[in-house]
């Protein structure tokens, strides 16, 4: 549900300042410690220190937390002291002849730096999105060490079966030349950025945006960012967003439709013959994420998604026509996926996607990246899908 995207972005920019977007889990690790005989050379400590971003002039804090299990495995867990102090595990880490590395998969973030022979320093890189970046870190000591803030306290869930609406709700035109684009649920708060309202239709119906027929073009032209707040406590599950939208577009936009049922160019996804490759995720989260760090190649991050979560991300915002989950499995996943996109895809970001590279290492097409990385199937075809006829829209009311 946290889509972010971006027209024209720096994406570089984005991903460095969502450092904290995907914090909380467990510490999963792999990798033995190997520690020098003096005790001031061993690795498992705090360490800090200040990760200079100059595509947003700005400074983090970053504080990493390394220890060892009862089996000498290392295990450590970033924060970013300056987005709210978010706990980030690391999926790997590891320290042998005075290297120390660590990795975060769901971030495409890495750091590799030299241990110095006072044993008080690392001096290192920091990459994420394929943009490194200096970080030296310090040792911390009682007297040194930075405070982590104390994150806030998680709301419950919204009552299922609550059928929310919008309280309070501010439509407002983006501004020009406005970079980036988004839709995005942090706790109960709702908002956009550069939307159309052919974005919205198809965010909150689960739909294609070649499934809207007869809109006038500023439908798809005219962008809207938007702020609201639900008129009942408590974190909104996906379909009560979608109903949030929903009653929005109605009453702010005069939105009415009938549907049809329309043969069109679809593809559908199913689980391949190699079998399903995915990591189960939170069963009981309430929004899944899902978005990207990267375009060149594309890395796409999803965690806690529902297939039908991933096949409307899909369609949404990489394909151009709509994706027909087959795959009849009803759990949520979460996953990693890189592939290089062709000029076809990312139509959803309005995004021009860079020239596919010619290196040995560079990831497969979409759709064999599917296939090899999480054990599922893309096919084109043609398929029956519902139509959305469109009656009566208008710009919006006035706040």
């Amino acid at each position: 549900m946290n889509v972010v995207a971006g027209s024209k972005p720096n994406f570089r920019r984005r991903v460095l300042l969502g450092i904290v977007c995907l914090g909380g889990g467990l510490i999963t690790s792999l990798g033995y410690a190997q520690t020098p005989a003096a005790d001031t050379h061993k690795i498992d400590d705090t360490w800090q220190g200040t990760l200079h971003v100059p595509q947003a002039n700005r400074d983090l804090r970053i504080v990493i937390k390394v220890a060892k299990d009862d089996k000498g495995a290392l295990k450590a867990t970033t924060y970013s002291i300056d987005q709210g102090g978010a706990s980030i595990p690391a999926d790997s880490a590891s320290f042998e002849d005075g290297e120390f590395k660590f990795a975060i998969q769901m971030l495409d973030a890495k750091y590799e730096g030299k241990m110095s022979g006072d044993g008080k320093s690392i001096s290192g890189t920091f990459t994420q999105g394929g943009n490194p970046l200096s970080l030296l870190l310090e040792r911390a000591t009682p007297e040194t060490e930075w405070a982590i803030p104390t994150p806030p306290p998680r709301l419950p869930p919204m009552a299922p079966d609550a059928k929310p609406s919008f309280e309070v709700a501010t439509v407002k035109p983006t501004a020009p030349d406005s970079q980036g684009k988004g839709i995005n649920v942090q706790g109960s708060h709702f908002r956009t950025r550069n939307t159309s309202l052919s974005d919205l239709i198809s965010f909150s119906y689960g739909i294609q945006q070649k499934q809207i027929v007869g809109a006038p073009d500023w439908v798809t032209t005219d962008k809207w960012d938007i702020e609201a707040q639900p008129d009942v406590p408590g974190v909104p599950n996906r379909q009560q967003v979608e109903m949030m939208i929903q009653k929005l577009l109605a009453d702010r936009f005069q939105l009415k439709f009938h549907n049809e049922s329309k043969e069109m160019p679809a593809y559908v996804l199913t689980v391949a013959k190699t079998g399903n490759k995915m990591t189960k995720g939170d069963q009981d989260a309430p929004l899944p994420g899902l978005g990207f760090s990267s375009l060149s190649p594309v890395n796409c991050i999803v965690r806690n998604a529902t297939m039908d979560d991933f096949s409307r991300f899909l369609q949404q915002l990489v394909l151009d026509r709509p994706v027909v989950d087959q795959t009849a499995l009803t759990e949520k996943w979460t996953f990693v996926l890189k592939w290089t996109a062709d000029e076809s895809q990312m139509v959803g970001l309005g995004a021009k996607v860079p020239p596919p590279s010619d290196a040995a290492d560079a990831p497969p097409p979409l759709f064999t990246a599917i296939q090899e990385q999480l054990g599922l199937k893309l096919e084109a075809t043609k398929a029956p899908v519902k139509a959305y006829l469109i009656d009566k829209v208008e710009k919006p009311t006035a706040n």
